[in-house]
């Protein structure tokens, strides 16, 4: 699974199989919260998803007002940006389903980093790599948010002040 297109981490069987050495595995059943967007307890993991789907939203201060992000299935990583940084998770990942998952804890990191350098090295460019893939896709949906907001703006100017638009 750290080998698919959706962990963006190409590695070699024998660096995998290394990896998953210093993972846990974990199962959640369908509606559990994995991870609560602003959680900062518990932030230092990521999960590498088995088996299920995994809903990732922003924005829940009230259901009706969260932003769905994505829908992520077997092969997928959540969690990488705390892992790295321990910083409160960004987002809400919920299962949609039951999920079986591979855990690497940042102690776990940590310990990789230590007796398997080149490895580790290997993963964390990955993680690296899929962040950046992320940001970037972002940066675009902003912009185009950005083009939609002057559309609009242009559109409602004119019915604010009808008597400006007709001299």
């Amino acid at each position: 699974m750290l080998r698919t297109p959706q962990a963006a981490i190409q590695l070699d069987a024998e660096g995998a199989r290394c990896i998953v050495a210093y993972m846990r595995l974990v199962s959640f059943s369908a509606g559990t919260t994995l991870f609560h967007e602003g959680d900062d307890g518990r932030s230092g993991y990521l999960l590498l998803v088995l088996d299920g789907e995994v809903s990732v939203d922003m924005g829940d201060v009230t259901p009706a007002e969260a932003v769905a992000v994505s829908v992520l299935g077997p092969g997928s990583i959540v969690g990488e940006m705390s892992l790295l940084d321990g910083a409160p998770r960004s987002a809400t990942c919920t299962a949609l389903s039951a999920v079986q998952g591979a855990g690497l804890s940042r102690r776990g990191l940590e310990i990789l980093i230590d007796e398997h350098p080149r490895v580790a090295a290997r993963l964390l460019v990955g993680l690296a790599q899929r962040v950046s893939e992320r940001l970037r896709a972002l940066g675009q949906q902003l912009q185009m948010y950005a083009q939609l907001v002057a559309r609009l703006q242009a559109e409602l100017d004119p019915l604010r002040n009808p008597l400006r638009s007709r001299f």
